[in-house]
């Protein structure tokens, strides 16, 4: 078990030992699960779970955790509010509303999740974001492609919107 997931269930109340479920109430080191949920972004499992014990219930929480590996080779938890605020950053005074980025910063964490790894490279977060923000917002997605690519020329601008032109074409 992770550590970030005993943390969570601790926090719940829910004490972690071995491979079984030990029971808040009579700390009994077993229990079963009556029932299984996923969250609506699909990140976590909630589980209620019954003692055989005492017969009371409780409920756990579960997560997977997600990583990045930045450039620097330092790794820190994935965090969506993250992208929320680059691209918000990049959609400055462009006519994309909120519930628009929030809606890619969710498609942008499923698709690296499913990447199946639970240590990502900036790289796959980035190619991730750029995809999306192009078929929303042109403008964006070059600010935000200069950003994150680094463009240190003027051609280097001209050549992320000739493969724009192209794309539309």
């Amino acid at each position: 078990m992770s550590t970030v997931l005993a943390d969570r269930l601790r926090c719940a109340g829910v004490a972690h030992y071995g491979s079984g479920m030990h029971c808040p109430f009579c700390h009994n080191n077993d229990s079963r699960v009556v029932d299984s949920r996923t969250s609506d972004d699909g990140t976590s499992i909630r589980r209620r779970r019954e003692c055989p014990s005492c017969h009371r219930r409780f409920t756990t929480v579960e997560s997977a955790t997600l990583s990045v590996m930045k450039r620097s080779g330092v790794s820190e938890p994935f965090i969506r509010e993250k992208i929320i605020a680059g691209v918000r950053k990049a959609c400055q005074g462009r006519p994309v509303t909120e519930d628009e980025i929030a809606v890619l910063a969710q498609g942008v964490e499923e698709q690296v999740r499913s990447l199946g790894s639970s240590v990502v490279d900036t790289n796959d977060v980035g190619m991730a974001i750029l995809g999306p923000l192009r078929d929303l917002d042109t403008v964006a997605y070059l600010r935000f492609a200069s950003v994150y690519s680094s463009f240190t020329t003027l051609e280097d601008f001209e050549n992320a919107i000739a493969e724009l032109k192209e794309l539309e074409n």
